[in-house]
């Protein structure tokens, strides 16, 4: 934004100044990001904190800035890797989510449901049946089999334009038909290797570390420049398309970018921590109603995407210690009732009657 930004300000918004130039802010939305900030930063504590062993909080913050302490191995060995996985993988998927959700204008576009996380999971598992089980070359053939079936699913759906009902539809589709082939693959394949490859489709942290945080971390480092891009695209992309086109946007072109970026962010974080279910349906959905802003907040479903990872995986290890949930069971028993809720909703609201 240039100085006109201070002329010609909309309602609910401020102006943001930096050195000569003026970006306009939504306040309500900056406001839920600082109180997620926080809320995520209490949830991080906690997750240090508790366990089969308490940890005092000074100590757990010892640790993380790098002092000596008696619980260096509970807290730097154990706990903190792990947080750190969800922490980028939860991220992760709230921004996808938010940049498929908004280009198919349906909220029922998530990753999870339209067959890309399934694609990740289909080709990963197919080679975990043929003997390739290392977590540094698993994450990778995730992203090929997400972004393969998101391509199946954007050409099936493409008609002279993409139509939101259309797109989820044939996601759906291609969804329960990768989700066959992918248990076909664990009937095939050896009994040891069908036990870990149900384990990793549930979703889960239990065992990730450092080895699994740096290359993520390194992936989403070099995907922020596009993410700064996608939050300004994403303004072209909700104006109808006439608008868009009148003012010189290449809607086909901005469209495929923010479903690519949403696609490898979704594949990614499905390679690191498998398909957690549903973080990319929630996120973006809650962060939108928290702000009240015309577009999904990428930062706001950022944030809380890590926020509801790691709060699942902190409930995951205490709800039936000492046995371990997979995180995404937790996702799961909330964000499917949640889907109800959206399809009903959507029907009322078809039918004439109020949200």
């Amino acid at each position: 934004m240039t100085t006109t930004a201070a002329r010609v300000r909309p309602a609910g918004y401020g102006v943001l100044r930096f050195r000569q130039a003026n970006f306009l802010v939504h306040r309500r939305s900056g406001v839920v990001a600082v109180a997620l900030g926080l809320a995520l930063a209490a949830a991080c504590l906690a997750y240090l904190c508790v366990g089969e062993t308490f940890v005092q909080p000074a100590e757990a913050l010892k640790v993380v800035f790098g002092y000596s302490s008696p619980d260096e191995l509970v807290v730097g060995t154990l706990r903190e890797p792990r947080m750190t996985v969800g922490l980028l993988v939860g991220a992760a998927f709230g921004v996808a989510g938010a940049l498929i959700q908004t280009v198919a204008r349906n909220p029922l576009a998530s990753p999870d449901i339209i067959g890309i996380s399934q694609g990740a999971s289909a080709l990963t598992v197919g080679a975990m049946t043929f003997g390739l089980t290392s977590y540094t070359v698993l994450p990778y053939l995730s992203v090929a089999g997400g972004v393969l079936a998101a391509l199946l699913v954007y050409v099936f759906a493409w008609r002279g334009g993409l139509h939101a009902t259309r797109f989820v539809l044939i996601g759906i589709g291609f969804a329960i038909a990768l989700r066959s082939v992918t248990t076909l693959f664990m009937t095939k394949g050896d009994y040891l290797v069908a036990q870990q490859a149900q384990i990793w489709m549930t979703g889960s942290l239990n065992g990730r570390g450092w080895a699994e945080a740096e290359p993520l971390a390194l992936t989403l480092l070099v995907l922020l420049p596009c993410v700064a891009w996608a939050a300004r695209a994403q303004r072209t992309v909700t104006m109808d398309d006439d608008t868009a086109t009148a003012l010189g946007v290449r809607l086909g072109r901005v469209r495929f970018g923010l479903i690519l970026l949403g696609v490898v962010l979704a594949s990614v974080a499905t390679g690191a921590a498998g398909p957690v279910d549903f973080v990319a349906l929630l996120a973006p959905q809650i962060a939108r109603r928290l702000t009240r802003s015309a577009q999904l907040p990428l930062l706001g479903s950022a944030l809380l995407g890590a926020l509801i990872v790691v709060l699942a995986d902190l409930l995951a290890r205490k709800l039936f210690a000492p046995t371990e949930l997979p995180v995404g069971v937790l996702t799961a028993a909330v964000g499917a009732p949640y889907l109800i809720w959206l399809i009903v909703r959507s029907r009322t609201v078809r039918n004439g009657g109020t949200a």
